[in-house]
C-alpha cells in the first residue's frame, strides 16, 4: 500500500479510536452518573442516620422565687404617762364657799378672837383635780366687830389664817368677799332703861316747876319719859349675826398649794 493511502486509513482509525475512547468515557461518565444517582438516597439516608436524633431539652426548672424580706417595722415608741404631781394649786383669783361652824355675832365678839368654819363643796384646779375637799377647816381670827344703830351699819371682819386638809395646815391668805348675815335688835336693855327713867325723871321735875302743881309733875313726867325712849331708840344697838352654817365666800389672793394625797 502506498504512503499516501496509508495515512488516511491511520488518521480514520485514530478517529475510531478517539471516538471509542470518547464513548467509553462518555458511557462511564453517564454510568458513574447513573450510579451516583441511585446512591444518592442511600448516602443521604447513611448520612442522615451518621446525624444523632435531636434529644429534647430538659426541662429548665423556673428560677426560685425569693420570699420578699419582711419589712421592718419601727416599733413605736413607748408613751410613758407623765408622773402624777406632788402638789396641786389653786390659783389667786379661787373662790372657797365656806359654812361657820358656830354662831358669830358682835353682841360678844370683839377683835383677836377665833373662829372656824369648814369647805362646804370641793374646790377644784384648772384640771379639773380636787385641792380642797368639802370637810376642810379653815380658821381665822375676828379683825373688828362693832354693832349696828339706827344710824350705823355695823361692822364684823374676819380674817383667814389656815386651812387643814387631811390634817396637814397650810396658811392661807384671802379675803372674805361675802358673808350671809343678820340684823338682830338687842332690845330694851338697862341702858335704854336708864335712858327713858332719866327722861322722864328730867321732864317731872320740869312739869312741877313750871306747872307748880301735881298735874304739871304727871304731864312733865310723861313726856319726858318719851323724849327718853326717843333717845333710847336712836341709840339702840343692832347686832351683826353670822349664824352658825351659814356661808362665808372668800377668793385667795395668793396662789394656795397643798400635797397631793
Amino acid at each position: 500500500m502506498s504512503p499516501k493511502l496509508l495515512l488516511p486509513t491511520l488518521s480514520l482509525a485514530a478517529a475510531v479510536v478517539v471516538a471509542c475512547a470518547k464513548g467509553e468515557q462518555t458511557s462511564q461518565s453517564t454510568d458513574a452518573t447513573a450510579r451516583n444517582l441511585t446512591l444518592a438516597p442511600t448516602e443521604s439516608t447513611a448520612a442522615v442516620r451518621d446525624v444523632p436524633a435531636p434529644t429534647a431539652e430538659p426541662a429548665r426548672a423556673a428560677p426560685e422565687r425569693k420570699a420578699p424580706a419582711p419589712k421592718r417595722v419601727a416599733p413605736k415608741p413607748t408613751v410613758t404617762a407623765p408622773a402624777p404631781p406632788a402638789s396641786l394649786t389653786l390659783a389667786a383669783g379661787t373662790r372657797v364657799p365656806l359654812a361657820a361652824q358656830d354662831t358669830i355675832t358682835t353682841r360678844g365678839a370683839k377683835a383677836g378672837d377665833a373662829f372656824t368654819a369648814t369647805v362646804n363643796q370641793d374646790v377644784k384646779d384648772a384640771a379639773g383635780r380636787v385641792v380642797l375637799p368639802a370637810g376642810a377647816t379653815v380658821a381665822g381670827t375676828i379683825a373688828a366687830a362693832e354693832a349696828a344703830h339706827p344710824n350705823s351699819t355695823g361692822i364684823l371682819q374676819l380674817t383667814l389664817t389656815s386651812v387643814t386638809v387631811r390634817g396637814v395646815s397650810y396658811p392661807i391668805e384671802a379675803a372674805v368677799v361675802a358673808m350671809d348675815t343678820v340684823r338682830k335688835g338687842r332690845g330694851v336693855t338697862a341702858g335704854d332703861a336708864e335712858k327713858v327713867g332719866g327722861g322722864a325723871v328730867a321732864g317731872a321735875i320740869v312739869g312741877r316747876l313750871l306747872g307748880k302743881d301735881t298735874k304739871g309733875t304727871l304731864i312733865g313726867g310723861a313726856v319726858g319719859a318719851a323724849a327718853g325712849a326717843a333717845v333710847a331708840h336712836e341709840t339702840r344697838s343692832i347686832d351683826v349675826v353670822i349664824p352658825k352654817g351659814a356661808t362665808i365666800t372668800i377668793a385667795l389672793t395668793k396662789p394656795l398649794v397643798v400635797k397631793r394625797s
